[in-house]
């Protein structure tokens, strides 16, 4: 019985792929934190032979060479990339047989990226299934602007006939398996999707649905900011990124965290906005393990710059540390565990507010406050509060002195990044309330909102 198994990254809006015949498995698109898909094969008790890459990723660093390696798989990369590591060229067309009853053929789908290309599954006694990487998504298409302005035209161009090649060539009940599009800044828009077929994406996706023309506009019109750290991703991927040690970080005492803040090291809170608000170290960071942590980390942190990482526990520092070499940051400098009067030892505990639209809308009314908004650049456009300040959350770092003097109300979507924003702040010494609540509420609450006409 055919397995194609799901291994989701959330955070990270990703999956890669296990699919076994019961024999043999071949793994699609693998995270850098192979031990996943080594534990599948096992429970399974089936050996990886072959592994695909559907493209040099931008949004993460890939696990298949250090997979390949672990397993002895042959690992398929496209003939035209430009990797420093022994791998097994494929083209379009070709047809790689894996184990006796699959068969797994390639069909090049530039679009995402020029080299890009789509793998179709053909087993006896069941539909065709397709993993397209970062071209066909669930109701979108990955986005075609990461190898910059230059390029962008000729591949959303080009992202446009993949998606009608793989409608044209596969059947209707032929199954899709992308990789992006899950909350990945690779997906051009985001779907609730959790499966589809090529029948329904007919129906469903723009790209099959509108001219060439109306999706190229709409899919341009609707493209955002994505994190800096998608800059390292392909180079690392190309060069052939090996296994990452998930040992644990060597322990920090008080004196060092602090002598670390006051260099300018980044020492990162784990916990919940709610915990960090109500007491921390002063100077650290927060990037709760419960929110698009490796994201926004990643996104804001100076690439190179040593990161102590503070959780309640050592199985909090892990899943950062998990997190973090998904993304190509390795080792952390040093972490400590328990809670802030440990990590302070002694020292008073910084804090500050945290509230409602509600409350903002209150405030107003009795004295100015500096409202900031760190939602990215298209929610704004598509509605902000009156009189607010913009900056998104991604350039704060190194515009913290564009905002206004006095207290700061930070704001975002739903509180996850205006307690990023808010720690920040803080530690730049500011006055900050942190509104932990939806931007929905914000009408709600009286607030008065500036709409996008169109």
């Amino acid at each position: 019985m055919l397995e194609i198994i799901p291994i989701d990254t959330p955070t990270l809006g990703d999956r890669s792929y296990f699919v076994t015949d019961g024999e043999v498995a071949f793994v699609v698109d693998p995270q850098r934190d192979i031990d996943r898909v080594l534990a599948l094969a096992e429970a399974r008790e089936v050996t990886v032979v072959d592994v695909f890459e559907t493209h040099i990723h931008n949004d993460y660093v890939t696990g298949g060479l250090a997979l390949a390696r672990a397993t002895g798989a042959a690992y398929h990369v496209n003939a035209a990339d430009p990797v420093a590591f022994e791998h097994n060229a494929v083209a379009d067309g070709d047809v790689i047989a894996v184990g006796a009853r699959m068969r797994v053929r390639v069909l090049a789908t530039p679009g995402h990226t020029f080299t890009h290309l789509a793998y179709v599954l053909e087993a006896p006694g069941r539909a065709p299934a397709v993993f397209t990487g970062g071209s066909l998504l669930y109701g979108s298409t990955g986005r075609p602007d990461l190898l910059g302005p230059d390029h962008t035209h000729d591949l959303v161009t080009a992202q446009y006939g993949s998606a009608h090649r793989l409608a044209r060539e596969l059947p209707d009940d032929a199954e899709v398996y992308p990789t992006h599009g899950f909350g990945s800044f690779c997906s051009a828009t985001q779907s609730e999707a959790e499966a589809s077929t090529i029948g329904r994406e007919k129906r469903t996706n723009p790209a099959l649905t509108l001219g060439e023309r109306e999706y190229v506009e709409s899919l341009l019109a609707g493209l955002d900011a994505w994190p800096a750290y998608y800059a390292h991703m392909g180079p690392a991927n190309s060069a052939g990124p090996e296994a990452p040690d998930l040992s644990e970080p060597r322990r920090a005492d008080p004196a060092e965290l602090r002598r670390r803040i006051e260099a300018g090291e980044w020492v990162v809170d784990l916990r919940t906005r709610t915990a960090f608000a109500a007491g921390h170290m002063a100077g650290t960071l927060n990037f709760g393990l419960d929110g698009g942590f490796a994201t926004y980390l990643g996104w804001l942190v100076p690439w190179g710059t040593p990161l102590t990482l503070l959780g309640e526990t050592p199985e909090d520092v892990a899943a950062a540390q998990r997190e973090l070499v998904r993304i190509g940051i390795d080792r952390p400098a040093a972490s400590a565990t328990g809670g802030p009067e440990r990590w302070a030892a002694g020292e008073r505990l910084a804090s500050f507010p945290r509230a409602s639209f509600d409350e903002l809308a209150a405030v107003r009314h009795h004295r100015p406050v500096v409202v900031l908004d760190v939602r990215r650049a298209l929610e704004w456009d598509e509605s902000h509060i009156e009189g607010a300040v913009h900056i998104p959350l991604q350039d704060l770092p190194r515009r913290v002195d564009e905002v206004p003097g006095g207290e700061v109300w930070v704001h975002c979507a739903a509180g996850y990044r205006a307690a990023a924003a808010a720690s920040l702040l803080a530690a730049a010494g500011r006055r900050v309330v942190a509104i932990d609540d939806e931007y929905d509420a914000s009408a709600r609450a009286g607030l008065p909102v500036v709409a996008n006409a169109a």
